[in-house]
């Protein structure tokens, strides 16, 4: 993704997810907003935005963290809200494991707590160990935990799926965390 688009990218996460009246947006209560606001709002913070440049910034956004109606007039992010909003989950039966990705550093923390959604709605894990690789390493040195989800379900928990395909649950208890 060219270096403005990707700065496009970013601008769009902290507003989709975290900071919508940055672009002077509400969110409705499932995350959504009119894609002419967004494209207003983005312009209105001297970036270059027009319906094409977002739709390949959708399109083409390697986590796929954005998501279209089906008649491209809203636009949402697929999970990551630290506002309060309800993205549409899909819940279901998660596979044995899966994988979460943290810095060398949090190790310790992990695992005498668990995984903590802290300021957002849900716990991201991943089905895929380089998903994980790539999460973690954001802010130092990837350590990839392997997480028993099949268990977890078994005991109750809720796992859901966002539409990008990243598994989402509220807790991961120590007890279902095996680290390399």
């Amino acid at each position: 993704m060219p270096k403005d688009m990707k700065r496009i990218s970013k601008w769009m996460s902290l507003v989709l997810r975290h900071k919508p009246e940055l672009a002077g947006l509400q969110l409705d209560e499932h995350g959504w907003v009119a894609t002419s606001g967004l494209i207003a709002g983005l312009n209105n913070h001297g970036l270059d935005v027009d319906m094409e440049t977002l739709v390949q910034i959708v399109r083409d956004n390697d986590k796929q963290r954005f998501a279209f109606n089906e008649d491209y007039s809203r636009i949402c992010a697929n999970q990551g809200h630290s506002v309060d909003v309800m993205p549409e989950l899909e819940q279901l039966e998660p596979p044995a494991l899966l994988y979460h990705g943290t810095p060398d550093t949090s190790v310790a923390a992990v695992l005498a707590t668990g995984l903590e959604r802290r300021n957002r709605h849900h716990v991201h894990l991943s089905e895929e160990r380089s998903t994980a690789v790539s999460v973690g390493g954001r802010r130092g040195k990837p350590i990839v935990l392997t997480i028993r989800s099949g268990d977890m379900q078994r005991d109750g928990y809720l796992f859901f799926r966002s539409r990008n395909g990243v598994w989402l649950t509220e807790h991961v208890p120590p007890g279902y965390i095996d680290q390399p």
